[in-house]
């Protein structure tokens, strides 16, 4: 379901628009969920680190506005920009598939930075520092790819 959620709010964005309205219970009840699945979906993969900014307005109903990033770049930047000083294996991967997920970054683009941020690379190394050279080397395989 949260699949098909994303999927519907990233086909309301368009060349042209580059941010959407969403009326939470209507978008819910158009498929047939709860709205908090609509929530988790917004929180999840909508996110700064994704090169979205989300906007709730009170009143008259409500609505979420969603803003994304004007270039892939600028996306790509914000992840960038959010990564830190270390990172854990599952959140870089997670970010990773985002991108991908998000047409973003290619697949074989996905497939190699998964490899580069894999636990089989750091065999041997303290997690804090595992997990420091991890988002070094996620930052600047990240910042070659839009380059």
């Amino acid at each position: 379901m949260s699949d098909v959620i994303a999927d519907m709010i990233l086909d309301m964005f368009d060349d042209q628009t580059s941010t959407v309205q969403i009326q939470r219970n209507d978008l819910a009840n158009r498929l047939g969920c709860v709205p908090s699945q609509i929530n988790y979906v917004i929180t999840s993969r909508f996110t700064p680190e994704q090169g979205y900014r989300i906007e709730s307005r009170r009143g008259g109903g409500g609505c979420i506005l969603i803003t994304r990033a004007a270039t892939k770049e600028d996306a790509v930047v914000k992840l960038i920009n959010s990564v830190g000083n270390a990172i854990d294996e599952k959140t870089a991967k997670a970010h990773i598939y985002n991108l991908n997920y998000q047409g973003l970054i290619s697949e074989k683009a996905s497939n190699m930075m998964m490899a580069v941020v894999s636990d089989n690379n750091f065999r041997g190394l303290p997690p804090e520092i595992k997990d420091a050279v991890r988002a070094n080397q996620l930052k600047q395989i990240l910042l070659a790819y839009i380059n």
